[in-house]
């Protein structure tokens, strides 16, 4: 359970990413709101594990960083600003299905009838939860969390095979660092120059780069590792839940008994994740099937 714990503090980092994105930072700079959200991460993941890639993981390096950083972050940050912070975290909530389906041929980890069970009773409560909210909702917004959703479902379990004999904290130093460097030039391309930031803004993107970020990958791809694919995309239901709960809370956004019903049936499904004994195993036997002889110094 600890391995749980640990994986948590991911989805609900990210929950309250969407409503400190949405508030505080600016609306027209998806460039280099990603950018400024992965290199400082990186960097500061760097300065700790100290720690370059070698062989085969420069270009691990930047496949994963230009899914699960670069265009992941963009997105993420695009479906911020146009959705209510509630409505932003429900709809990437789809991912464990989507994760699930994903492994099975990516890392062999066939899922669990437990695991497809909560995934699809999670995404009932997300419905719910969508579906029970007041006001219009913008198409764009939900259309770059799906492509969000979809985006990182791949970039994870493709993380998660790779990861296999690597050090999780530089691998991931290594992604943000390589989708950050791949923003900067095309944010400064397309936006122009760097936005001025106030000290409230400078504070936010510290926050986003080093909570929700630096810390949340590390813990995620840490739980990847450690535990089976369904158990962790069902922690990441949390996600939406952290969403909705900060979004009632400090952005008073109202919580229709429809959405609290949808808000139960997230939980229940996260229940059903819950780890076993045999899972371990599972997650060994898969994880030396997907690479059965790593590579030296990689």
């Amino acid at each position: 359970m600890r391995w749980v714990a640990l994986t948590a503090v991911a989805p609900v980092a990210w929950g309250t990413n969407y409503f400190v994105t949405h508030e505080y930072l600016p609306a027209d700079r998806p460039l280099y709101g990603a950018a400024l959200r992965a290199l400082p991460a990186g960097l500061v993941l760097l300065a700790v594990r100290r720690k370059l890639p070698r062989g085969a993981w420069w270009w691990r390096s930047a496949v994963l960083g230009l899914l699960n950083m670069s265009v992941f972050f963009v997105l993420v940050y695009a479906a911020s600003q146009l959705l209510p912070t509630s409505v932003a975290s429900t709809v990437m909530a789809v991912a464990p299905l989507t994760m699930m389906l994903i492994a099975w041929p990516l890392v062999s980890e066939r899922p669990r009838t437990a695991h497809l069970a909560g995934a699809v009773i999670g995404l009932g409560g997300v419905c719910l939860m969508l579906l029970g909210g007041v006001g219009s909702v913008s198409v764009p917004g939900v259309l770059a969390s799906v492509a969000a959703m979809l985006v990182s479902s791949f970039g994870h379990i493709l993380a998660k095979r790779w990861n296999t004999g690597a050090d999780v904290l530089a691998s991931t130093a290594w992604q943000l660092t390589a989708g950050g460097v791949f923003l900067l030039p095309v944010a400064a391309a397309v936006e122009g120059r760097p936005p001025a930031f106030s000290g409230q803004t400078l504070l936010a993107f510290g926050y986003v780069a080093l909570i929700a970020t630096a810390l949340a990958f590390a813990a995620w791809f840490t739980g990847l590792r450690h535990l089976p694919t369904g158990t962790v995309g069902l922690i990441g239901l949390l996600n939406p839940v952290t969403g909705v709960l900060l979004g009632m809370v400090v952005a008073e956004e109202v919580l229709t008994p429809q959405q609290l019903g949808g808000l139960v049936l997230v939980l229940v499904g996260v229940v059903l994740g819950r780890p076993r004994r045999a899972d371990r195993r599972s997650v060994t036997r898969a994880a030396s099937r997907a690479c059965p002889a790593p590579v030296r110094n990689e």
